[in-house]
């Protein structure tokens, strides 16, 4: 018969039984680490070894019909009749018990009904050929949740034995000469005791000498008479009295010997007249090899039976010749559907037969085979299965047996599915996570080389997001970047992918794109999308985003260099005023480059004092005077010259610096105004505060610290605060400005007419002075353009300053045609080129912001 059973018979419909996997493809001899351990496999291997190949035991199951079950080589031997011809049929049709049938029937009966192991026996049988054996059998049950699921049988054939102990029965006269030269060991039992022991007993008991047994009785020998010191006299009399009556009684006992080593010795207790004297002997032969047998048999019953894993045996022919119940419960096939039969075949469809072959001629070379499978029950669910395959030989190294044990593998399957699932995805938001990401990035470049069309990359960043965190928690940040996932997965196609790389930074892979605009047209459909308002935690949040676009082949071929280029688009359109999309081009990356570049300096230039203040006046207008200055920060690059603020603070609040500087600037200007003050002039000096200084949560304490180390009085600080930090509303805000404004230090809102200040917003803070920003000032000079021109609209502003009880201070004076106009509608304070001019302090000197 060919390798190929294992394959089954094809048919033109879907075979039940066992497939290769159509996800993961097993290869013919592969042995996968994630199969069952090794170490197990060989267990189950070496118990069902033990069954099929046992030497001198025959051994054979039944079921509750006394239908045979199993049958192993030995059986074949013993009863004559091959596994094939046993398995399926009664028990009882295969050999006669003679004149006790009954007998044995009812012993096979209370095993079934008890639960519990018969005694061993003797048993006399004559065989479908009509000849006679004797068989020594043991019947245990195999239990499963306490239930007897089928009947074992462990059998000897003693017939030569039988023989043996018949002739020495009618040895008679001749008994002393065969007692002496025996090789089983024999002793001889009068009354209370032992009175002889041949050389055999002597070398069975490991004595030097029969003095050693003399006077002993065998029960002596038992290990529990030993560990309890009881007396085993009358129990040796009372065997002695049986053996007279019954002729000959055959015992199993474990003997303790004086060395102290332990054997079990088969005891055939007989009477005998020796010498006119009516004695009883014990033939003792040492069984313990084949009790050790026997206890490997049944723990390999046992293990047959209640092993998880389902277990077919096969005959050298591929037919079945048993299946546990875990086959069964895993295939759905009753033992009854496949016992005799071939292997039940494991045709798909998804492999052809030699896929299948490949795996019989590896088991014919290695022995064994193993991997993943697809195993297809009666109800057609499939389920992966872990297969391992196993030629079994005997003594002549010749093929008897093949055995495969098969492993349900659906939750590791599925755990393993998940464990993958969790290591490819971002565990807040769901969206793949950087390894899928560039896993599918690479796919999607692949592709488009090969069909020659466009692959688009989308860096998106949150704008400000950080203050989100910072101002309602992050749980409510969480909330935001699990809204803004929904949104962008819902702005692109099932092909595209969308990645959370981290923070608020999102990236999209737009696949097989027809060109530019089509990546315009998705970025346009998100910057919408992420632009309604979220609403958390009774919190209404306002986003944008910021989104560079890079193309393949246009802006790289390679992973690396697209995802580079687009996080260098991305920044430039933060830069060019954020809430925006750019596409990447050479100047723009040369521009990054040099951003970067300014970071990496601007982290040195604290250290190095490359830092400087300038200081702006302001003058009141009525009077004249310098009421005021503002410290300006400057920075003297070693390379680049003097830099302006807008050149390093953009960046510096970007890096995370703007906190420590600012913290600088604080301490300078007070120590400076301190200065002017013990000078004999005490100007108040005005510092402009960033956003990032509010976010930190440290800046009531910086300003006391530099008001400490100065000594300056609180009334001569004046902060200035950005108009988008006042309009961010946030609690953590309100309460630092009171806190600062409780200090005693002056506080003034910037550039106000650039945000969305409202009256009634402005009148929840505690301000002291608002700044027309610099923007209307220009438009002084030029005649009206229209209805409603900015410069018209400082009237209005410096109306909103009075109903506030604010100082107003306009800032970009450059002409007396602008000042006169600010002196007309009741500004108070101005500063400027104009103002620079007109100060009499020739260290204000004339200085742009």
């Amino acid at each position: 018969m060919s390798h190929g059973r294992l394959a089954g018979k094809p048919s033109p419909q879907r075979d039940e039984g066992i497939t290769v996997s159509a996800d993961k493809p097993a290869q013919a001899g592969s042995v996968e680490p994630e199969g069952p351990g090794r170490e197990a496999l060989d267990v189950l291997y070496r118990f069902v070894a033990a069954l099929e190949l046992a030497p001198t035991v025959a051994v054979h199951s039944t079921d509750r019909n006394g239908i045979v079950r199993y049958w192993n080589h030995t059986c074949a031997e013993v009863f004559g009749i091959s596994a094939a011809e046993a398995v399926g049929r009664p028990l009882t049709s295969l050999s006669s018990h003679l004149e006790r049938e009954e007998d044995f029937r009812n012993t096979l009966e209370t095993v079934w009904k008890t639960g519990r192991t018969a005694p061993p026996r003797d048993w006399h049988i004559r065989r479908q050929d009509g000849s006679e054996r004797w068989l020594y059998s043991t019947h245990f049950p195999v239990l499963r949740d306490g239930v007897t699921q089928q009947l074992f049988c462990m059998e000897v054939d003693i017939s030569k034995r039988k023989v043996d102990e018949a002739e020495l029965i009618e040895a008679g006269t001749n008994f002393r000469q065969l007692f002496e030269r025996s090789t089983d060991a024999i002793v001889l039992i009068k009354g209370n005791g032992i009175i002889d022991a041949n050389p055999a007993a002597v070398a069975l008991f490991h004595c030097a000498d029969k003095h050693y047994i003399v006077g002993k009785t065998l029960l002596d020998f038992s290990p529990e008479v030993q560990a309890t010191g009881e007396t085993s006299v009358v129990a040796d009399a009372a065997l002695a009295s049986r053996a007279f009556i019954d002729g000959n009684n055959r015992y199993e006992w474990e003997f303790s010997l004086p060395d102290g080593a332990h054997i079990w010795a088969e005891v055939l207790l007989t009477s005998v007249t020796l010498d006119h004297a009516f004695l009883s002997y014990a033939v003792l032969r040492d069984i313990s090899p084949r009790k050790a047998a026997e206890h490997a048999l049944a723990m390999a019953a046992r293990v047959f039976e209640n092993s998880r894993d389902a277990i077919l045996i096969t005959d050298r022919h591929y037919r079945v010749i048993a299946v546990n119940q875990a086959f069964t419960t895993l295939t759905g096939r009753a033992a009854g559907d496949v016992m005799g039969g071939e292997v039940p075949g494991l045709l798909s469809g998804m492999h052809d037969a030699s896929f299948y072959q490949q795996i019989w001629d590896f088991v014919a070379v290695h022995d064994h085979w193993e991997g993943e499978v697809c195993c297809v029950r009666r109800d057609d669910d499939d389920i992966p299965v872990w297969v391992a395959v196993t030629a079994i030989r005997d003594s002549a190294e010749q093929v008897s047996n093949y055995m495969a044990i098969m492993t349900d593998i659906t939750e590791r399957k599925r755990a393993e599915e998940q464990t993958r699932y969790l290591a490819e995805h971002d565990f807040l938001t769901d969206l793949p996570n950087r390894v899928l990401f560039l896993d599918r990035l690479q796919q999607a470049l692949v592709s488009a080389r090969r069909q020659h069309t466009k692959v688009g990359v989308m860096f998106l960043d949150l704008d400000r997001f950080k203050g989100i965190n910072d101002s309602f928690g992050h749980h409510v940040g969480d909330a935001v970047l699990k809204e803004v996932a929904i949104r962008l997965t819902g702005c692109v196609r099932g092909v595209d992918t969308v990645s959370r790389q981290g923070g608020d930074e999102f990236v999209v892979i737009l696949a097989d794109i027809g060109g530019v605009d089509q990546a315009a047209h998705v970025a346009t459909s998100v910057m919408h999308a992420v632009a309604q308002p979220v609403r958390s935690d009774s919190h209404t949040i306002s986003l944008s985003v910021s989104i560079g676009i890079a193309i393949c082949p246009d802006d790289g071929l390679d992973v690396d260099t697209l995802l580079k280029n687009a996080d260098v688009a991305m920044y430039h359109a933060k830069q060019n005023g954020r809430n925006a999309f750019s596409f990447f081009n050479a100047d723009m990356n040369a521009h990054v480059i040099e951003r970067v570049q300014i970071e990496n300096e601007l982290r040195h230039a604290l250290s190095n004092q490359e830092f400087v203040l300038e200081y702006l006046p302001e003058i009141n207008i009525a009077s004249g005077q310098a009421t005021a200055v503002e410290a300006l920060l400057r920075w003297r690059h070693p390379q680049r010259g003097l830099l302006m603020p807008h050149q390093f603070i953009p960046v510096a609040e970007e890096c995370g610096l703007m906190v420590p500087i600012g913290e600088w600037v604080l301490q300078q200007a007070c120590a400076r105004a301190r200065a002017w003050r013990d000078e004999g002039c005490p100007v108040m000096v005005a510092v402009n505060l960033s956003g990032a200084q509010f976010i930190d949560g440290g800046l009531v304490h910086s300003v006391e610290e530099a008001l400490r180390l100065s000594g300056l009085a609180p009334e001569l600080l004046n902060l200035e605060i950005t108009e988008s930090v006042i309009m961010r509303g946030d609690d953590t805000t309100m309460a630092t400005i009171a806190t600062l404004r409780a200090r005693g230090v002056q506080l003034t809102i910037d550039d106000f007419g650039t945000g969305y200040s409202s009256l009634s917003f402005l009148r929840r803070y505690p301000l002291t002075r608002l700044k027309i920003d610099r923007s209307f000032v220009m438009e002084i000079p030029q005649p009206d353009s229209g209805a409603n021109p900015p410069a018209n609209l400082i009237p209005a502003i410096i109306a909103v300053a009075r109903s506030l009880k604010l100082r107003v201070i306009a800032e970009g004076v450059e002409t007396a045609e602008q000042l006169q106009f600010l002196k007309r509608h009741g500004c108070d304070d101005y500063q400027g080129y104009y103002a620079s001019m007109a100060s009499s302090d020739p260290d204000l000197k004339p200085r742009p912001r």
